[in-house]
């Protein structure tokens, strides 16, 4: 796919039959016909985005592959490309920005050809939900399944993951553990329940959350992918702090322990750290948000001073681990 944006439509991007014969221009009109309207200006070589009036943009790219992210009969073809679009639009979230354009680029083995349609659906479903639009991106012939989306969003202003500051209150959206311990459950040969299932597989970016905890002076904020330990370890080393956490006070999911919710991974939560004068206005401004809960987990200390009873287990969700 290849595309054009912000300027006029030429009758060969109203017309999909210009794209040419073939099966992956018949491919591409066929992604088009799911997305519909989400799909704009699809014919061009690249994208061409207007000019911003105010804020700046946002970049990131986010990959799914099959039998490293998931396994097919964990999850129905709708539910992997859901899973793939929330992961991406869930960078967005982390740094306060409001979705806007999003490139799909799919490799695909023939055995995977006829669920995309499915697929398509679960990248749709998301991405409209975010109020974005696809705007081009790649098809590709491959040995393995793979989604990689590159999403591009406005921040008014970017929240990073370095400006944590000593006496800052830690704080994290959502309950933890879910999909970690569907995880488990698959790989022991069970069955997850049915809230840890959702949680794997279809996560909800948390945008609007994020865009309004920047506007409301988070300090530093990202989005929990490799389970909430770890990233908070990576929140502390990116501001030169140290991420406390109380772990009695984890959100965690029925039945789960705070062990659980420490290691459990691609939560697509965000974990923020708000400066102490900021929190009345925050908790109070979040009923707008009451569906998600936000909860106090921690505080942000100097560098060198955990104490051994809050400390964090070593490892967290290895993106690489099969």
């Amino acid at each position: 796919m290849s595309t054009t944006h912000g300027l006029a439509p030429t009758a060969a991007f109203r017309d999909h039959q210009a794209m040419g014969p073939g099966v992956e221009f018949d491919t591409i009109r066929m992604l088009m016909a799911r997305w519909g309207e989400l799909a704009v200006d699809i014919g061009d070589d690249a994208a061409v985005l207007p000019p911003l009036t105010s804020g700046v943009r946002v970049v990131s790219t986010d990959a799914c592959v099959e039998d490293v992210h998931f396994r097919r009969e964990w999850l129905t073809a709708t539910e992997v490309g859901h899973r793939a679009a929330a992961a991406a639009l869930s960078d967005l979230a982390a740094m306060g920005a409001r979705a806007e354009r999003v490139l799909v680029a799919l490799v695909v083995p023939p055995a995977w050809q006829a669920a995309l349609a499915e697929v398509a659906d679960g990248i749709g479903r998301v991405v409209g939900a975010a109020g974005a639009r696809i705007v081009g991106g790649n098809l590709s012939r491959g040995a393995t399944f793979a989604i990689t989306l590159t999403v591009i969003g406005v921040a008014h202003p970017p929240v990073s993951r370095a400006g944590a500051q000593v006496g800052d209150l830690v704080m994290v959206t959502g309950t933890l553990g879910g999909p970690g311990a569907a995880l488990v459950a698959w790989q022991q040969g069970d069955t997850p329940t049915a809230w840890a299932r959702d949680r794997f597989a279809a996560p909800t970016p948390r945008l609007a959350e994020g865009e309004w905890l920047a506007r409301m002076g988070a300090s530093a904020m990202l989005d929990i992918s490799d389970g909430l330990a770890a990233d908070a370890r990576h929140l502390g080393a990116a501001s030169g702090v140290v991420v406390s956490l109380d772990h009695a006070r984890l959100p965690v999911g029925t039945g789960l322990t705070p062990a659980q919710a420490l290691r459990s991974g691609e939560e697509y939560e965000l974990l923020v750290t708000v400066p102490p004068g900021r929190l009345a206005a925050v908790t109070g401004g979040w009923s707008a948000f009451s569906e998600v809960p936000l909860t106090v987990i921690g505080e942000v200390r100097p560098a060198g001073t955990e104490p051994a009873a809050h400390s964090a287990p070593d490892s967290g969700h290895d993106h690489f681990a099969r």
